[in-house]
């Protein structure tokens, strides 16, 4: 779950860019510094783009999320909170076991994606009446004014502007937050729990974005400049930025929003209907829900799938999709240069027949049509801890 920031009119001054909790620390480290969805967030560090990729890939890198939106939703009791939000998401909330966190989207009306987002449910049973909401940068204002619009009597959201997230993902990544917080190594891959790392109370999650294992660490924004500094000075750990964030969640065949989904894409469509809950399938009762269960039964009209091409030449968003006799039948949204995968890759949508992995197609690259066909995702395998 990651997002693009918008740009702004040409004839509008550019506000000041907010700065998060990390931002001093990005400089010191010697960060190239970018606006994204409002932020001056680091885009990279000295290593570089693809050297941070690789890093990522075979030992462990930090990243600073804490642009990205936190908020609590609070009822009596968990069925409370989780019937609340149930009308809101297609996720099985209710089931949602206490210690462990969902995936799902924000859904409008008309069973578009108004944000993808993870839910937690605290394993503490004083606090089993809230849920923890994470969600996209350049959505949390929209995200969390639907969602308090939309909150029944008894429930209410409480935002968080005052936490940090920290990420830290790799395949050592367990291994060198088990230094500061042995607890952690006991986490299976979308469980939650309140821990002590490194002396500071946090939110930890074995989550991330990058399809390799890791964990997404909540912590108050005044300490979050202790903690980074703590992980950082692992000799395992690097600093990474938003660049190779981009690379590693397109090998792992993840949603960008903004670009492969949006409102008016639905889960079925970008290819997320394992996120929705079964009994939600079947009983409906979520916005959106009539399109959802009719694509579920029917297929929709497109898909998001993953396109490899035949070449070098990367396609970049917005590239023209065809079949080999030049008709057209979808467009990439997310594209560019795989490190892991040593070759150019894509996402995009193409209508339903022209779905099926091996299927042949064309990309139209700065008007040359380019021999590509349809892969099945993700592209480079995700190492999830189950």
């Amino acid at each position: 779950m990651t997002d693009t920031s918008s740009t702004p009119a040409a004839s509008t001054p550019a506000a000041p860019l907010a700065r998060t909790p990390l931002h001093a620390l990005s400089l010191s480290l010697g960060a190239k510094m970018v606006p994204f969805a409002g932020y001056d967030m680091p885009a990279h560090y000295s290593l570089g783009v693809l050297g941070e990729h690789q890093h990522v890939r075979a030992q462990a890198g930090l990243f600073d999320v804490s642009h990205m939106g936190q908020a609590f939703v609070v009822g009596a009791n968990h069925d409370v909170a989780a019937r609340a939000l149930e009308a809101l998401c297609p996720a099985d909330l209710l089931g949602l076991a206490p210690g462990r966190q969902r995936y799902t989207q924000l859904l409008n009306e008309n069973g578009g994606i108004v944000d993808d987002l993870m839910i937690s449910r605290s394993a503490a049973a004083d606090e089993d009446g809230a849920l923890m909401l994470v969600v996209n940068a350049s959505r949390k204002d929209v995200d969390f004014d639907h969602i308090e619009a939309r909150l029944p009597a008894g429930t209410r959201l409480i935002r968080a502007p005052h936490r940090a997230l920290i990420a830290l993902q790799g395949p050592l990544a367990e291994a060198v937050l088990s230094r500061h917080c042995p607890e952690a190594a006991s986490l299976a891959f979308m469980s939650a729990a309140t821990l002590n790392v490194a002396g500071l109370d946090c939110h930890v999650s074995r989550s991330g974005y990058t399809g390799e294992d890791g964990f997404e660490i909540s912590i108050r924004g005044d300490r979050a400049d202790r903690l980074a500094r703590a992980l950082l000075a692992e000799p395992e750990v690097l600093p990474i930025g938003l660049g190779a964030r981009d690379s590693l969640r397109l090998e792992a065949g993840l949603c960008l929003y903004g670009r492969d989904i949006d409102e008016s894409i639905s889960p079925v469509e970008a290819g997320l209907e394992w996120s929705i809950g079964k009994r939600r399938v079947a009983e409906g009762g979520f916005a959106g829900a009539e399109r959802v269960q009719r694509e579920i039964a029917e297929g929709p009209q497109r898909r998001r799938v993953g396109v490899l091409p035949d070449g070098r030449a990367p396609a970049r968003t917005g590239t023209l999709i065809t079949t080999p006799d030049e008709t057209p039948v979808g467009v990439v949204t997310s594209g560019g240069f795989g490190p892991s995968l040593n070759a150019p890759l894509a996402m995009g949508y193409v209508v339903g027949p022209h779905a099926e992995p091996g299927t042949e197609l064309m990309l139209v690259v700065r008007g040359t049509p380019m021999p590509a066909r349809v892969a099945a995702m993700p592209f480079i395998p995700h190492r999830y801890k189950r």
